[in-house]
């Protein structure tokens, strides 16, 4: 049987635009992944993967007008959001570029012998090394920042690792553009152009993650969905790293006297950031508790006014709007829910946002809400009216693993006085990322950034953005009472490369 063809839809009308694949079979794949564990060597010097990010970034930005405009016909996320998320994709691959160069991500740790400690320590010396071929799978609502150019690959070829990517049906035309443009980058550095691979379909995905030269996987989609690849990763019989990004709920706490301080500010805040992207952001806030007061009320009426005012607004696929549709409609008819603005599908291809209201009682009384303490993709949030601190404390006790988790404060509490810091203490187990006055749309890349959370947030402890990514396609591994001349170089005394190490116990710049 001839393999299936791989179509680009235009979200905008459900219309086929053009064959651009056909879905790989298994040998196809065992293809990709050979060329790519054959490219492994190419990225061993540091220079030489470091120059190729950069040209990398070079590539997609000189190519920008052309990938955004494939990437607005196949998703409909507008030129505007598209040229953004293009400019940030190329800033994450010069910043792995320049960890590359500075290379303390190696994290070099030298100990001489040491015969008076107890017991005594040998000559010891550790470094971190590539994991080997990493499996990406693409998201479908950043098609350049998680896609094939992406966070995940980045870090991989960052860290010395070859990727193949498992590009997402919702842009697989836009996906081999960017994957062109990779492997010209890498060419022009003497690096195999199948240091990048990229497959497509079903099937082709779970023998990526089956395939036994596949060291480790990363993941951004839904539950199921990666829940699934999870399981394939460690029922393999070679168990790999699987990190997934899988769902998140994003819980806002809006306190009494932040209500009562600004509400208005806090309602046009929050619909600016659940209707952001048509609410197709991993870190949408989709759950809020607000108080049962007046300033609460106000709250609501603020939220509900912005949020009527948002225009209709396409989701990247009709499989998504038809789910939207559903999903809102089941949470709409739960006992106690009331929708100050209706979501919904509009017309044949577009989606309403919308504004459901609940006692927060009600989602602990165990009659069916479920499903409001679940994310639903697109633009509706949930708001839970609460009447004391303790119905906050139930139900947030009630959430699984968040990405974000926010608490709107007044500025009395946020200078520590008063529930602030009771709060926090409450929010910081549920989330990767804790903010206060903020809202969570919008993940900057910086050092010092997470992006990940407790079970189902992600299936590690690791971030998919930020410097700190590259940590998860690398393994610590210790030479003891190796000769000098035997060593890798980063691990020489004279250090030769100019790392930063641990040596002897001082840190050294």
């Amino acid at each position: 049987m001839a393999a299936a063809p791989v179509w680009s839809v235009d979200p905008r009308t459900g219309k086929r635009r053009e064959q651009v694949a056909r879905e790989a079979t298994a040998g196809e794949v065992d293809t990709a992944v050979r060329a790519a564990h054959a490219a492994r060597g190419a990225l061993a010097d540091r220079a030489v993967r470091a120059a190729f990010l950069r040209t990398a970034a070079d590539g997609l930005q000189a190519d920008g007008d052309a990938l955004v405009e494939a990437a607005d016909a196949e998703t409909a996320l507008g030129t505007a959001r598209l040229t953004g998320e293009l400019a940030r994709t190329c800033y994450q691959l010069r910043a792995f570029a320049a960890l590359v160069d500075e290379g303390a991500f190696l994290d070099v740790v030298i100990d001489h012998p040491d015969d008076t400690a107890t017991p005594p320590v040998p000559d010891l010396r550790r470094l971190k090394v590539p994991l080997g071929v990493v499996a990406v799978y693409a998201a479908s609502n950043f098609p350049f920042a998680f896609s094939v150019a992406g966070g995940d690959t980045a870090s991989a070829l960052a860290a010395g690792c070859p990727v193949v990517v498992k590009a997402h049906p919702d842009h697989p035309a836009l996906s081999a553009l960017v994957a062109g443009v990779l492997r010209r980058a890498a060419a022009r550095h003497g690096v195999p152009e199948g240091v990048l691979g990229l497959v497509h379909g079903f099937d082709a995905g779970l023998a990526l993650i089956r395939h036994p030269l596949v060291a480790a996987a990363g993941f951004t989609g839904s539950v199921r969905g990666g829940r699934a690849l999870f399981d394939e990763a460690v029922a393999r019989p070679v168990p790999i790293p699987f990190h997934g990004e899988l769902g998140s709920l994003n819980p806002v706490v809006v306190t009494e006297a932040a209500a009562a301080e600004r509400a208005a500010e806090i309602g046009a805040g929050l619909a600016a950031s659940m209707t952001l992207g048509v609410g197709q952001f991993c870190v949408k806030p989709g759950l809020v508790l607000v108080p049962s007061t007046a300033a609460g009320d106000a709250l609501v009426e603020a939220l509900a006014a912005a949020v009527a005012a948002a225009a209709p607004g396409v989701l990247l696929d009709h499989r998504m709007r038809d789910a939207y549709a559903a999903g809102v409609a089941e949470r709409a008819a739960l006992p106690g829910v009331r929708a100050p603005v209706v979501p919904g599908a509009d017309g044949e291809h577009e989606v309403r946002a919308g504004v459901l209201t609940v006692p927060a009682a009600r989602l602990a009384d165990g009659d069916g809400h479920a499903p409001l303490l679940e994310e639903c993709f697109g633009p509706v949030t949930v708001v839970a009216r609460y009447a004391d601190d303790a119905e906050v404390t139930d139900v947030l006790s009630r959430l699984p693993g968040n990405l974000t988790a926010t608490a709107q404060l007044s500025a009395d509490e946020a200078a520590g006085k008063g529930r602030g810091a009771d709060l926090l203490a409450e929010l910081t187990p549920l989330a990767g990322r804790v903010l206060v006055n903020g809202w969570p749309t919008g993940v900057a890349v910086a050092p010092a950034q997470h992006h990940g959370g407790p079970y189902p947030a992600t299936t590690s402890t690791s971030t998919s953005v930020g410097a700190t990514a590259v940590e998860r396609w690398l393994r610590p591994v210790a030479y003891q009472n190796t000769p000098e001349a035997l060593l890798p170089p980063e691990l020489r005394d004279d250090n030769p490369l100019g790392l930063p190490r641990r040596f002897n116990g001082r840190l050294e710049r």
